[in-house]
């Protein structure tokens, strides 16, 4: 087996080594097309490419960073820790749009390496189209096997102090041969492609490790001159052709591929790629000619550059078009470009109020960039003059890029840089930085491939920038509905938290509030107004308003919430809300509790004991003018907590409710101590995750006695 380790990987060679041995086993055991293995360093929400097997960073370099919550098998599976099997076209391109576009057709199963609770990492293994539509016994074995393995080995290295930490590019495990040939092998292979029409043999990278006299012919090209060099690279009239997908949906898909070219000379070739572990085997052979036609169109011939136009260009605006905020887009760059373009760093600015500020970076120091952090789009530096120009600059060596501005500053081994502006329609967003640690000529096709990315990151950029203005918008005004904070009432503690819905503009009709009523009582309140938008804040703005005012005035929560549904039915703001009462006498130790359609009340007694409070609902708010709210008295023991929440906290679809909140009970319940903050944390559990959709309100209320 061989394996190539990068110096910057980190960890003991050892581990790694025994990584290796653990995925060429899964790989033997499920005859697998393809395995990559993800790791996810601590405290980390990215998973990073770290060991591949029978594919090629060249293909799968877009890959090499997965956010936790993409949709992509290897995220799901993470999230989820559980085994995600995709095993048709159909399902993959329902579920993983974006992989469906990018990737060829091909099974994947992907699995997380979980020891002791803690996820360590992911592994997808891949298998060609025509694998049955289920795993099979002895897979699903191998994969879990694989799994428990190799997560005990990243515990224990962790353990040791010397986690395993992936490096920028991943390990790359070749299989094992079942025995080394010998000499006469070797010239007897040799002689055997030599002797057929057309024969190539290309490494997982696509480049040619062997090319016959009469490859050579067909192609028009010496030799001499193949080797080492990708044929639609090397090969003129292969440049327009489909030759580098192809060579990708058979190292992906893990099954033979087979097209046609034509030759400016008019002569038609076919050729078969048959893939494997360690690369792929091309024959050739001339087609008989078609009826005349009119003469084809000469193709340029193809400069050397090392990018994937149209598949760069597919996988970045697929990936961007699942971008929200100005981090997701600066991450998602990151994370395609400098392994596409082979880029040591980036960063991206955003042009505000005639500035350009630093709004993401990779390969940078914080300190560096502060530099340049704020300069005017007047200033005469490259990013301004890229940007208000809409020219982009590229120089290929520090000595040119110093020649072009004096004051021009090298942050390590750069030597090499492209500054693309980002504009639309005239209009200046910002400005793209890639620097590289090497010299380079950018030659114009990789230029104009540059300058289209711009594009796709101007407007992606731009909806980034307009999506987090409306948001902190959002927030200025939910700070200022809610309660800045919580009043302080002997003989009570208490503690509230708002969660925000992660779509549309952040804002909802979620409220909650306590109000000093005397000074033996309190009345604590929660509620949720119809809605997710400016007008639905508005209105619980004005509900909050009159439930205070009612409650300050001393009413009973049967009485409050009828006075409040009155006033909302004269508002007739065309919405409707719940809300929950809850009144403490201190003086009695007793509550009152009454609702307008709101879920029920957690309550947590001395002992640990934790119900929901069940006691007759009125109806909602804003719905019958003369509603009656019946209310509801019990005994107040001290060291009871009672939790007031919205429904965001509980419905999940396909999810029972009343089994939601049951559940939610049992965490209340569980949680080890009283500290309120930590009970808030147990109840919340995930809902901080990226895909809620609900806001969500929260207080705790806690009698001391």
């Amino acid at each position: 087996m061989k394996v190539v380790v990068w110096a910057a990987a980190s960890g003991s060679a050892r581990d790694w080594a025994d990584l290796a041995g653990l995925l060429r086993r899964l790989a033997e055991d499920t005859s697998a097309s393809s395995v990559l293995v993800f790791l996810l360093p601590p405290g980390e929400r990215v998973l990073r490419l770290s060991m591949l097997y029978g594919t090629s960073w060249t293909v799968i370099s877009p890959w090499a960073r997965i956010h936790v919550e993409e949709s992509v098998p290897a995220a799901e599976a993470t999230r989820e820790r559980r085994l995600v099997w995709v095993g048709d076209p159909e399902t993959m391109a329902l579920h993983y749009p974006r992989l469906a576009l990018m990737v060829p057709e091909h099974t994947v199963a992907s699995s997380p390496m979980i020891t002791e609770d803690t996820v360590r990492g992911t592994v997808c293994v891949l298998w060609p189209p025509s694998h049955p539509p289920e795993l099979s016994p002895r897979e699903t074995a191998a994969i879990e096997a694989f799994c428990q393995g190799s997560g005990q080995l990243l515990e224990d290295a962790v353990r040791s102090g010397r986690p395993l930490v992936p490096a920028e590019r991943p390990l790359t495990v070749d299989p094992d041969r079942a025995r080394a040939p010998v000499p006469a092998d070797a010239i007897a292979a040799h002689d055997f492609a030599a002797r057929l029409p057309g024969a190539l043999s290309l490494d997982l990278d696509g480049r040619i490790t062997f090319a016959g006299d009469p490859a050579a012919g067909l192609l028009g090209v010496p030799a001499t001159e193949l080797t080492a060099g990708r044929p639609w690279e090397r090969v003129p009239w292969l440049a327009g052709s489909a030759f580098e997908e192809r060579f990708r949906a058979a190292v992906i898909g893990g099954r033979p591929v087979r097209f046609t070219a034509e030759r400016t000379s008019g002569t038609r070739v076919c050729f078969e790629l048959f893939p494997g572990a360690s690369g792929v085997s091309v024959h050739m052979a001339p087609l008989p000619h078609p009826p005349p036609a009119a003469e084809p169109r000469p193709l340029s011939p193809a400069e050397d550059t090392e990018v994937r136009p149209y598949h760069q260009l597919m996988h970045l605006a697929a990936a961007l078009t699942e971008t929200v905020r100005v981090k997701d887009v600066a991450e998602t760059l990151a994370n395609q470009l400098l392994p596409s373009f082979g880029a040591a760093g980036l960063i991206l600015m955003a042009a505000s109020e005639g500035r350009l500020h630093v709004v993401g970076q990779r390969g940078y120091s914080t300190a560096f960039l502060s530099i340049f952090d704020g300069h005017s789009l007047s200033s005469d530096n490259p990013p301004a003059k890229a940007l208000t120009g809409h020219t982009p600059l590229f120089f290929s060596s520090f000595a040119e890029f110093k020649r072009t501005y004096r004051d021009a500053v090298q942050y390590g081994t750069r030597n090499a840089w492209a500054f693309l502006p980002l504009v639309i329609r005239g209009r200046p967003v910002g400005i793209l930085v890639l620097s590289f640690d090497h010299t380079r000529d950018f030659p114009s096709a990789e230029r104009h491939l540059m300058v289209s990315m711009a594009g796709l990151v101007a407007q992606a950029l731009d909806r980034a920038c307009l999506h987090e203005a409306k948001d902190n918008l959002a927030r200025t005004l939910q700070t200022g509905l809610l309660p800045q904070r919580l009043p302080s009432v002997p003989g009570l503690t208490a503690t509230a938290r708002y969660l925000p819905a992660r779509h549309g503009m952040d804002v909802g009709g979620d409220f909650y509030d306590l109000i000093r009523c005397g000074t033996t009582s309190a009345t604590a309140v929660i509620g949720d107004v119809q809605g997710h938008n400016v007008r639905a804040a508005a209105v619980m703005g004005q509900l909050r308003t009159a439930v205070h005012t009612h409650a300050v005035a001393g009413m009973g929560p049967d009485d409050l919430l009828a006075r409040t549904n009155q006033v909302m039915c004269d508002f007739d703001p065309g919405l409707f809300a719940s809300c929950l009462c809850v009144q403490f006498d201190l003086a009695r130790r007793r509550v009152l509790l009454a609702t307008a359609g709101h879920l029920p009340p957690l309550l947590r007694r001395p002992d640990g004991r934790t119900e929901a409070l069940a006691f007759p609902p009125g109806p909602l708010l804003g719905i019958v003018p003369e509603a009656d709210y019946p209310c509801v008295e019990m005994p107040l023991a001290a060291d009871t907590t009672l939790a007031l929440y919205t429904d965001g906290l509980v419905e999940v679809p396909g999810i029972d409710i009343d089994d939601a909140v049951a559940d939610l009970a049992g965490r209340f319940a569980r949680a080890p101590d009283d500290d309120l903050e930590a009970l808030t944390d147990r109840l919340l559990g995930d809902a901080s995750c990226e895909a809620r959709v609900d806001d969500i309100a929260v207080l705790l209320v806690h009698f001391t006695g």
